[in-house]
Order: structure tokens, then C-alpha cells, then sequence
């Protein structure tokens, strides 16, 4: 699994090419395939991770902690495009941060 920080330049690139949205996003999820095996590459945008953290209210060390997890979870499979996938995978993301001592993200 690769982790990757990036500028929003690069952000926005790899959300335009990749997913047809034209914005840098906190996080971005590549799976390698097949499935069941967990690899790929997270690509974290440093400035929108860092802006959100503020906005939110939240330390950068928990924002960072949560998207973390987010992307892993994506790479496991996990969605949350559905209400009962998104409700699936928060509960996941909840229960893996509280277990590594951060609060609800949500």
C-alpha cells in the first residue's frame, strides 16, 4: 500500500481524471485488484485535510487518523456512495478510531 500527501493541484488532477469531479478531495482511494487482498494507494490533499480539520473543529491528527481509516475501508471494498453503505462504513470507521483512541468523526 502506497500513502501519499499531495498539493491541491495534484488533488484536483487525480479527482478530474480519475473520478470526473473537478476538486481537490481530503482523500482518494486506488484499489490495486482483486478483492479480498487490501492494497492500493491513498492520496491524502494536505491543504483540504488541514482546512477541514479547522472548519470542523477537529485536531489535524484526528482528521488525518479518520481519512486514514476512510481510505483503508475503501480499499477493504467500503462505500458509501447508498445510505446503508455510508451507515455500514461510519459505523467500521467509528469502531477502528475508538479503538486507536480518537474520537467520533462524526
Amino acid at each position: 500500500m502506497t500513502l501519499r500527501f499531495v498539493d491541491e493541484g495534484e488533488g484536483r488532477a487525480l479527482n478530474r481524471d480519475f473520478r470526473g469531479k473537478d476538486y481537490a478531495t481530503n482523500v482518494l482511494s486506488f484499489p490495486y485488484a482483486p478483492l479480498p487482498e487490501m492494497a492500493g494507494d491513498l492520496v491524502l490533499c494536505l491543504p483540504v485535510v488541514l482546512a477541514e480539520a479547522e472548519a470542523q473543529g477537529k485536531s489535524a491528527e484526528a482528521h488525518f487518523a479518520h481519512l486514514v481509516v476512510h481510505g483503508m475501508l475503501h480499499l477493504q471494498g467500503y462505500d458509501h456512495e447508498k445510505d446503508d453503505q455510508a451507515m455500514l462504513m461510519e459505523a467500521k470507521e467509528q469502531e477502528i478510531l475508538a479503538q486507536l483512541g480518537y474520537p467520533d468523526p462524526y
